[in-house]
């Protein structure tokens, strides 16, 4: 087969990876790909925002299989084109994809399905939202309506705080029209997790589940991120508890789509805490994590091709997904000053003086026109290991990471640190 993976980002360089594996994958293209997955795949000079274009080329190349990577083009609808155009295509359609790109919609969903979430009441009027702060009592939540590229969210520590976050979404448009509309959310405290399950509609497999770590400073400090780390499989996820997330967050999340017209396809991801009261859910997204699937997808053990065509064609019920053992870790190399602004174009050394059993998966990252690896974006790469426990797998990582060098690189130190 010939398949088109849409995306640039790390998760677009496994996604490639884990493909390149199977017995059926004849060429792999990605678009626009970067530095890691030219390695591996041909890369194209296609935005992934660019339906058509990706649609046409795909046309020409005869391509037979598309996977997307990032939610916008999701949102945009490329599933409905791409299904109109009857190229395979894997993802859910734009309507279906509504669960990530309006939290309002995902609210109200499960609201009505009795879906376990928090509190919350959303508004689409600054001063409402501003008086209802006022008679709140911190921590609150505040969150973009729409896709502001993982940043969206802010947990206030203070009334003040909240009124600020509220004031940069509403007014100063921070993240454009994402935030027209906010919804303000009781706090939950335990354990963040990600759960990802792949759906055709009807059959919901769980996959291997996952913890991310968002602030971009040791101990959690810092502005949000697109995620500096991650690993799997969480050490407090219990067979009982993924049962119960399965039964009383995933399978109901799929069987309401569906009631509501709006069958889902693809990777269904739950951002979960783990509470006193049981599992709840803090956002769906609507496709495979990043960096999670940097640490999900090392451990599949079947033929990921052979699943996204169950998931197409509605048989996945006939389909055995096996999973590893193992654990996996994955620590994220980023630039001095992301998420805020931040310089790109240096040159990364040390990426072939790695132990065997490393795996680095690129993100912002392309070929200079020396032939040498630049860095282009503000997270650059994801080293990533794998290991018997998870303090393995970490100290693989770790004892790797310090090996590559790049101007303003920085990473986490305490990603997959267990605390007792």
């Amino acid at each position: 087969m010939k398949i088109l993976v849409v995306g640039g980002g790390a998760r677009e360089h496994t996604l490639v990876w884990k493909l390149a594996q199977s017995s059926k994958a004849e060429e792999i293209y990605a678009a626009p790909g970067n530095a890691g997955t030219a390695q591996i795949a041909h890369n194209l000079g296609i935005k992934p925002n660019d339906i058509e274009g990706l649609a046409k080329t795909a046309k020409e190349k005869g391509i037979e299989l598309v996977v997307v990577g990032p939610e916008v083009p999701l949102a945009n609808g490329i599933v409905d084109h791409f299904q109109n155009t009857g190229i395979p295509i894997f993802g859910p359609t734009k309507k279906a994809a509504e669960i990530e790109s309006s939290k309002v919609f995902a609210k109200e969903l499960m609201q009505k399905y009795n879906i376990p979430c928090a509190r919350s009441v959303s508004f689409s009027g600054y001063a409402q939202a501003k008086e209802y702060i006022k008679q709140q009592t911190p921590p609150v939540v505040v969150k973009a309506d729409g896709l502001a590229a993982g940043k969206g969210v802010t947990v206030a520590d203070s009334i003040p705080q909240a009124l600020d976050t509220l004031s940069n979404t509403m007014e100063a448009k921070a993240f454009g029209a994402a935030g027209d509309r906010v919804i303000i959310e009781e706090c939950l405290s335990g354990k963040e997790m990600s759960a990802f399950a792949f759906t055709d509609g009807k059959t919901v497999i769980p996959m291997v589940s996952a913890c991310d770590y968002k602030p971009v400073f040791d101990g959690d400090c810092g502005p949000n991120t697109g995620g500096m780390g991650s690993y799997s499989p969480p050490h407090f996820y219990s067979p009982t508890l993924a049962e119960k997330v399965t039964e009383t967050i995933m399978e109901p999340a799929v069987k309401a789509m569906a009631k509501e017209g709006r069958p889902y396809k693809g990777v269904l991801y739950g951002g979960l805490m783990i509470t006193n009261n049981g599992p709840k859910v803090l956002e769906f997204n609507a496709r495979f994590g990043d960096p999670e699937s940097q640490v999900t997808l090392p451990l599949l053990k079947t033929d990921l091709v052979d699943i996204l065509l169950a998931v197409i064609n509605g048989n996945l019920d006939q389909i055995n997904v096996e999973w590893s053992d193992d654990a996996c870790v994955g620590v994220v190399m980023a630039l001095a000053g992301y998420p805020g602004s931040y310089k790109t174009g240096f040159p990364i050394t040390g990426l072939d003086n790695l132990d065997k059993d490393i795996l680095v998966f690129h993100a912002g990252t392309k070929i200079g026109t020396e032939g040498q690896v630049l860095t282009s974006g503000g997270r650059v790469l994801t080293v990533v290991a794998t290991g018997k426990t998870i303090a393995e797998a970490r100290e693989k990582v770790y004892n790797n990471i310090s090996r590559i060098r790049f101007e303003g690189g920085y990473y986490r130190k305490d990603i997959a640190e267990i605390k007792k």
